[in-house]
């Protein structure tokens, strides 16, 4: 097997014969820390500092200490955390690429991965094209490096490793006390990542507010969360017009284009985006105390739309035009469906208000439409009256206003 040199072996005597009683006792602690304190610990930088330094105390000469986990993420397929002896632990991510990077299929990772064995080396005595770590590794003075991989439940696989820079590098006794503590660090890493992945993912697909109500228990079908906020509802026009000739890939691509041009808009005017509907984005803008200033954030975050959409138009192939229709009521969400099959969604006449409203736009060929009520509060804006209309589902009249 190739680089099979680096690997330890997989069955070593029980670690714990080779500590005293001083070690062992130390590395109970760092057992029990990892397995109790430490599980529960929000902040996962803390956890490793903490484990860290534990190492040290139980005479480990440890200079560096990396941890490497995948992560369900939209944007980022890993993240990593790096402790160094006298600055901490600091964290960063890896970006999702769609493939296996050839940083990682050159690492030592890989091979650690593939074998489930753990992967031991002199950086100084490697070449530089061994591993792509080894530059970086030897800069760094290390002179003994241990990467040891983690398999979770569900078998996602991620990564603990540990390096020195003493002349001799780890001991025996060392390597043992690695081994002795590292099934509880496994545990505590595996918790940890749970317990993130659990928050990114319901937050990637209910969003912010929801996601935290689902995890704090709000899971039974008919629970109903009533707020009043500014509700914005955008579209893209004529979509299944412009996707008709499209492949599936070009359609999702066209369609994320223009979820980037709102999206960021409303979550940087800090509104939440609660739900994806086809080509419709909606979102709120909490009200809390003050109205007004919820209608401003909404109409902000709307122009702001409006002109990335123009700005895409300088570039893009396809161009497409966006309808963007605000009210400002009352939104019900919580939990309908049969069963054990639920859906967080969002109900209610001033929702579909604001969907309406959004229909109206190619109707009247106006990029921005705003209800009554959003008028009422914003009353400095300049808004042009179109008149009013029977909107499907709504009784009465509904008068409608534009932005020019």
């Amino acid at each position: 097997m190739k680089n099979s040199q680096y690997l330890l072996p997989a069955n070593a005597d029980d670690p714990w014969n080779l500590l005293d009683p001083a070690k062992v006792k130390k590395a109970i602690s760092i057992r029990d820390y990892m397995l109790g304190e430490g599980r529960f610990n929000a902040d996962a930088n803390d956890t490793l500092t903490t484990l860290a330094e534990q190492l040290v105390s139980a005479g480990l000469p440890l200079h560096r200490c990396v941890t490497i986990v995948r992560i369900l993420h939209a944007i980022n397929s890993a993240s990593y955390r790096v402790w160094e002896q006298g600055r901490g632990a600091i964290a960063n991510v890896f970006p999702y690429i769609g493939t296996a990077s050839t940083e990682y299929e050159t690492s030592p990772s890989a091979l650690a991965h593939e074998t489930g064995r753990w992967v031991r080396f002199n950086p100084q005595n490697l070449q530089e094209t061994d591993f792509n770590l080894v530059p970086e590794l030897k800069q760094a003075e290390l002179t003994d490096y241990i990467c040891a991989p983690t398999l979770m439940a569900n078998g996602m696989q991620n990564i603990f490793s540990f390096a020195t820079q003493a002349e001799a590098g780890f001991s025996d006794v060392d390597v043992a006390l690695l081994r002795a503590t590292f099934p509880a660090i496994e545990a505590c890493q595996e918790i940890l990542v749970m317990h993130r992945i659990l928050k990114e993912v319901t937050r990637m697909y209910v969003g912010e507010e929801p996601h935290e109500r689902i995890l704090a228990g709000d899971v039974h079908r008919g629970e109903v969360t009533r707020l009043r906020s500014a509700i914005l509802f955008a579209d893209m026009r004529e979509f299944t017009l412009l996707t008709s000739n499209l492949s599936a890939e070009s359609a999702t691509a066209l369609l994320n284009e223009y979820y980037d041009c709102v999206v960021p808009a409303v979550e940087n005017n800090g509104g939440e985006v609660l739900k994806f509907i086809g080509d419709g984005v909606l979102a709120i803008f909490r009200a809390g105390q003050d109205d007004a200033k919820a209608c401003a954030k909404a109409l902000r975050a709307a122009r702001q739309g409006r002109l990335a959409v123009a700005d895409r138009r300088k570039s893009a192939e396809i161009q497409f035009d966006v309808g963007v229709a605000l009210h400002f009521g009352e939104v019900a969400y919580g939990n309908i469906g049969s069963g054990a099959r639920l859906d967080y969604t969002v109900i209610g006449r001033d929702v579909n208000l604001a969907s309406r409203l959004a229909d109206m736009c190619g109707t009247l060929g106006k990029t921005i439409l705003v209800s009554e009520e959003i008028r009422q509060h914003l009353s400095d804006e300049a808004f042009e009256n179109r008149g009013s209309y029977e909107l499907k589902g709504l009784a009465g009249k509904i008068p409608v206003f534009s932005e020019g």
